[in-house]
């Protein structure tokens, strides 16, 4: 039996009544917004290391034909999460930099072979430490080419409850006089040096033959432990080769007693500092 027209016509509607839904439906989910999910991480490029990837990350190291880099945490850094990740990301990401520099420096170099590879070795340990601070030591042994390596000394200082890096800004007041510092960490110095060399030329705060005692404010420290738990007993300043004399003469580590400058420190951080140090002067490592 042949179907009417009525009912041919009732086909392609029924036909059309469900694919109509069906169009919108689709049209609509491409106009859904897709639910919200996180972002996948992202991956590390082949060869490098994601910085601070866990609070067990105390050490790292690479090697390339044109560089050999290495860190070194202390294990008591894990005691500040905080400052340990952003150490180890920053110095990871400056050692691989100083790897660029090295495949650029000798590659772009002329009659490079023989050459040893550049050298990279950054190590921090534990300093003094207070209640509130946090101090550490850095050394950077660099051997860029040239006639020698070079190793500088530096320090850190973290206060726990800001959770930030502080300075000798921060440390002292802002209208600190530090004239008598000055010069006792001067008077320290010119005694060290001649304990290595006797006949060494007195330094002083002026220039003289290229040379001149450091201030205090603009020489790296770190805290020195006293007598009393908990508290700072003095500063460690780290003075450099070539900062007071001859490469030959190495660096000099120069411990102050903090009576020599406790009325000039911030109020803030004022607390720190008692007693006395166990050593004064020259405690530079042999």
């Amino acid at each position: 039996m042949r179907p009417s027209p009525t009912h041919r016509l009732r086909l392609p509607m029924m036909a059309l009544g469900l694919a109509l839904p069906l169009a919108l439906a689709a049209c609509n989910r491409d106009r859904e917004e897709p639910a919200p999910a996180e972002a996948p991480a992202e991956a590390p490029a082949p060869g490098m290391e994601t910085p601070a990837a866990s609070p067990s990350n105390l050490t790292f190291a690479d090697k390339t034909p044109h560089a050999t880099v290495s860190l070194t945490l202390p294990e008591g850094i894990k005691a500040e999460p905080d400052l340990h990740a952003r150490i180890y990301a920053e110095e990871v990401r400056n050692l691989r930099q100083f790897e660029e520099g090295a495949f650029g420096a000798r590659t772009e170099a002329e009659g490079d072979e023989g050459m040893p590879p550049f050298e990279k070795t950054v190590t921090l340990s534990m300093a003094g430490q207070t209640e509130r601070l946090f101090s550490l030591k850095r050394v950077d042994f660099d051997y860029s080419g040239g006639a020698h390596p070079n190793t500088l000394s530096t320090g850190l200082l973290w206060d726990r409850s800001a959770k930030r890096l502080i300075g000798a800004a921060e440390l002292f007041r802002k209208d600190a006089d530090l004239t008598a510092l000055d010069q006792a960490l001067c008077t320290a110095i010119n005694a060290a040096r001649r304990q290595r060399v006797p006949d060494a030329r007195t330094v002083t705060l002026t220039a003289r033959d290229g040379w001149a005692c450091p201030r205090a404010r603009n020489t790296a420290f770190v805290l020195a432990p006293g007598d009393q738990p908990g508290k700072a007993g003095g500063l460690i300043f780290l003075i450099g080769p070539y900062q007071v004399g001859p490469y030959v003469e190495g660096a000099y580590e120069i411990a102050i007693p903090q009576n020599a400058f406790r009325s000039q420190i911030s109020p803030t951080y004022a607390s720190e500092f008692a007693g006395q140090l166990r050593r004064t002067g020259d405690v530079t490592p042999r």
